[in-house]
Parts: C-alpha cells; structure tokens; sequence
C-alpha cells in the first residue's frame, strides 16, 4: 500500500491514493492529498467545498450529488470543476479524505 508522509506520520493510502482510515484525515492530510492531485495550494472556496462534503457524508453516509454539493457549499458547478480539475466528485472527496464516491472511474 502507498504512504503520504505528514507532519512525521505515515499515512496509509489504497492504490487509488483515498486515505484508508478517515479518522487520520486533518487539514494538513488534505493539503498533502490536494498537492498530490496538483492543487498547490487551497483557497477558501476549497475549504468551504472539503468541510461542506466531510458535512455531508457524517451525516449521510455517501457524499452528496454534484450539484447539491455545488450549491451547499456556495460555488457554482463551472467553479466546483476548477477547484478540484476535470475528476471533481473523485479529487474532492480524496482532499476530504472521504471514499471514492459511488459511480466514479
């Protein structure tokens, strides 16, 4: 299995690069997987998109669709996909440190 060192831990990874504990996930897990996915460097608009989705899948279970997630965390979809690349739903959910999302390649 792949590793992601942070801060003197070793994080475990599945082959996909998704974290395999969540409860190891914290902000500086997230920019570590964020630089892996060639986002150098998150904004507010990333934070607001990552708290909104760890929200949302502590509740639920599942992360939300695509547009309910747009419009919870106050971004448009064209922002949503410039934030997180064309693999939007997959990258963002790996930066939360969620599970790939059902459905996703």
């Amino acid at each position: 299995m792949p590793y992601l060192e942070v801060d003197g831990n070793s994080i475990e990874l599945n082959s996909q690069g998704f974290l395999l504990r969540q409860e190891e996930w914290n902000e500086a897990v997230a920019r570590a997987l964020a630089a892996l996915e060639n986002i150098p460097q998150l904004s507010e608009a990333h934070w607001r998109v990552i708290h909104c989705l760890r929200d949302y899948y502590q509740r639920f279970k599942v992360a939300p669709m695509y547009r309910k997630l747009a419009r919870e965390s106050g971004v448009t979809l064209d922002e949503l996909e410039a934030l997180f690349s064309c693999k939007t739903a997959r990258t963002a959910c790996k930066v939360a440190g969620l599970p790939k999302p059902a459905g996703c390649l």
